[in-house]
């Protein structure tokens, strides 16, 4: 509120100044000096305006790695932490991942709440939460980071989820998702 007002204040000044200014200019005699300066004051004023600039978006490129091409400890690790985010769900057992699981990102983003959500609408919908299926390892080379696409097996046959566990280059995991299962990485 206080910034809005001296906001206020400030383009009340502005208006004060250049009102002032343009009162000069009408009160000089000589043509040429009167325009000189209109065509300053309007220079200056395009001049000030922000100007946009258009960043290029980067474009990220994917490699399919077969599955036998990733180390198995990465495997392992992708595997492990990955099951035990869902366990979750049947043991209702918080455990936070720590500095050398995940990045500080995903720390701060696992939290008991968001788990508690995500639970209670898996388990209603898909019942109790079985096992991981590696399905496909993506190499993001841009960023160099590997992705593992798993498909998460529930009691009921109506599940159809996906779990990505996404491990950068210092081996911690820099992404957790689910969504709804589909053949295609998009």
């Amino acid at each position: 509120m206080v910034y809005i007002r001296f906001l206020k204040l400030r383009f009340s000044s502005y208006l004060c100044i250049l009102a002032k200014l343009a009162y000069s200019v009408f009160q000089i005699k000589q043509p040429a000096m009167k325009n000189l300066i209109l065509v300053l004051s309007i220079l200056l004023l395009i001049g000030c305006k922000s100007k946009t600039t258009l960043k290029k978006p980067v474009e990220i490129q994917y490699e399919k790695l077969s599955i036998a091409e990733v180390d198995s400890n990465q495997k392992k690790k992708a595997y492990d932490l990955g099951k035990r985010t869902l366990m979750i769900c049947n043991t209702s057992k918080f455990i936070p991942f720590n500095e050398s699981e995940a990045t500080q990102s995903v720390i701060q983003n696992t939290t008991l709440e968001k788990h508690s959500k995500v639970c209670l609408k898996f388990r209603a919908r898909y019942g109790n939460f079985i096992d991981l299926k590696l399905m496909e390892t993506i190499k993001n080379v841009t960023e160099n980071e590997i992705i593992f696409r798993y498909k998460a097996i529930f009691e009921h046959s109506n599940a159809n989820k996906e779990l990505r566990v996404t491990l950068n280059n210092e081996n911690k995991i820099s992404s957790l998702r689910t969504m709804d299962w589909t053949d295609s990485f998009n």
